[in-house]
């Protein structure tokens, strides 16, 4: 049962690493940061065993939403298990596809719920602190923009577990490069020195936003 599963999960994944551009579960591992082992758990239909993390950072590379990596395999997990019953009649089936449908709701919503506590706790110093001191900004308007940075830390953390970076930072000094950068006015050749005005983001190897950019005056 569970080499048949095995196979079944095997060969999805390497659907999903081909729509991807990833040649092997080795360069999946590389892509991610994800062990061997965690990916052979996924394909041994161990997906809700799996901490959230783990399942972002795959479905991040494989270029999937969460919620379509984790409904992918559970539920071929989930029907694996069906189809290993020594021939179901259809009734039965459908029934317990039924039934299979509901768990699997189920578990997305608990896998989700986990999601959003584990950013909550993270961004817990942030919740509590940031509306004091924007009601103080406003109060004050000469507060120092100093005493406000260290609030904003624990988005910057956030967005580190999910592994987003920032490109460049604002007034460096670089070679325009149109794959990362968008140019505000004027025109530059690939190469030459631009300046960075707003920062732009990437997810590992995949561009959310380019930073925005405009020639050295």
């Amino acid at each position: 049962m569970s080499e048949f599963l095995y196979q079944k999960n095997h060969e999805l994944l390497q659907h999903l690493m081909t729509q991807a551009n990833i040649a092997d579960v080795e360069e999946l591992s590389r892509l991610s940061g994800v062990s061997i082992w965690q990916l052979n758990r996924l394909q041994y239909g161990l997906i809700t065993k799996m901490q959230l993390e783990t399942l972002l950072k795959i479905a991040t590379t494989l270029k999937l939403p969460l919620n379509k990596l984790i409904e992918t395999f559970v539920e071929q997990s989930n029907l694996t298990d069906v189809l290993a019953q020594p021939e179901p009649d259809l009734v039965n089936l459908q029934q317990e596809y039924q039934k299979l449908q509901q768990q699997l709701s189920r578990q997305q919503e608990l896998l989700y719920q986990e999601f959003q506590q584990e950013s909550i706790q993270t961004l817990e110093s942030w919740l509590l602190q940031w509306p004091t001191a924007a009601v103080a900004v406003h109060k004050n308007p000469q507060l120092s923009a100093e005493k406000l940075l260290p609030l904003v830390k624990p988005v910057e953390h956030l967005l580190q577990q999910w592994g987003i970076e920032a490109i460049a930072s604002v007034g460096e000094e670089l070679p325009y490069d149109p794959i990362w950068h968008e140019l505000m006015k004027g025109s530059a050749q690939p190469g030459e020195m631009v300046k960075v005005r707003y920062v732009g983001y990437k997810q590992r190897d995949k561009l959310l936003y380019r930073a925005r950019v405009s020639p050295l005056e």
